[in-house]
């Protein structure tokens, strides 16, 4: 039986992407303040949803400060914009090992590697409508990104506790087992919000049949 497909389409805007975006365009915005700006900006366009990333003002490099995320949240919130703020949750799982003869010790220079609590830290603090909720392990460019069943379930329950409503992001096949999982067990509700993420090296990739 073929697919039959909403017609309605909403649109999600995310204002800096995700990885190092800061030096690809002058016009990817850094400070929490440009990216609220950006995000306000592009509701008024007519997205939806503004889905943040946070950059360090100094670096451009992606952070996970919980001060970054709440003043872009306030500064959103304050401008009294009708539109849904979605939060990333997938940054703190990035491993960066050594050269294939000496894999250990780890590189630190590109990992990233936090803890559950400290994942979702932003989400508890600012309370957004949406966050995101990878369920990838997966080799990314040049480094792995790890998010292991427990962890997973751990920020699941966090989002859940903070009343926060979960877009699981899948990037490969893999990813909707372990949804299948989650769901069986209760760590996500059922019919879960779920983007599909094409085009990332080794995981979905475009074509006419996705």
């Amino acid at each position: 039986m073929p697919l039959q497909f909403s017609r309605e389409v909403f649109i999600t805007c995310a204002v800096t992407g995700s990885g190092a975006t800061q030096d690809r365009s002058p016009h990817v915005p850094r400070a929490p303040r440009d990216i609220a700006a950006s995000a306000i900006a592009a509701a008024k366009a007519g997205a939806a949803v503004v889905h943040c990333h946070v950059r360090d003002p100094q670096t451009g490099k992606a952070s996970r400060d919980p001060a970054f995320y709440r003043e872009v949240v306030e500064r959103i919130r304050d401008a009294d914009t009708d539109v849904i703020i979605n939060l990333t949750a997938g940054m703190g799982g990035d491993l960066v090992l050594g050269p294939p003869e000496a894999p250990l010790p780890i590189n630190p220079v590109g990992t990233d590697m936090g803890s559950a609590t400290d994942r979702m830290r932003p989400i508890a603090d600012c309370l957004p409508e949406i966050c995101t909720l990878d369920l990838n392990t997966m080799n990314s460019g040049g480094q792995v990104v790890i998010n292991t069943p427990k962890n997973v379930r751990r920020m699941a329950k966090v989002i859940a506790e903070a009343g926060v409503r979960p877009e699981i992001e899948l990037f490969d096949s893999g990813d909707i087992a372990l949804m299948h999982d989650l769901i069986k067990d209760g760590s996500i509700k059922p019919s879960p919000l779920c983007s599909f993420v094409l085009g990332v090296n080794y995981g979905f990739q475009p074509g006419p049949g996705t």
